[in-house]
């Protein structure tokens, strides 16, 4: 990638985004169907971000959401802080390769809400942090 394009893709961002390699745990909102058993259930997984904004995070993962999927996600900042947030898979980035590329299969997601006081924590968090 140009240092053309790299930065023509941040000029198009609204939020200002940073690394951050933090626990993530995603639940989903809305139940699936067991494909066998006809069963409702819900997906809930321990995750890695890979960076993050006050818009939404990208989310390290192989078994990515669809997009459209609503979830429940739970941050943990490095100085303890929780962060919950209601959020859309707005995109999936799958990687047909070899696994010493899994890290760049993911989600992205977009940040739909959450309890105020939190992502005030996360905006300060944010702002400590160089953009990328």
């Amino acid at each position: 990638m140009s240092v053309e394009s790299s930065q023509s893709e941040r000029e198009q961002r609204r939020h200002r985004r940073v690394r951050a390699n933090v626990p993530v745990r995603i639940s989903t909102i809305e139940p699936e169907r067991d494909p066998w058993t006809g069963r409702p259930f819900f997906r809930a997984t321990e995750e890695t971000s890979a960076n993050l904004s006050a818009g939404g995070a990208f989310v390290v993962t192989a078994e990515p959401l669809r997009p459209g999927r609503r979830v429940l996600l739970e941050l943990t900042l490095p100085e303890g802080a929780a962060i919950e947030a209601i959020g859309r898979v707005a995109w999936t980035k799958r990687v047909l390769a070899p696994d010493e590329r899994d890290h760049e299969a993911g989600i992205g997601i977009e940040f739909l809400g959450g309890v105020p006081e939190q992502l005030d924590q996360l905006g300060v968090f944010l702002d400590e942090q160089p953009e990328i």
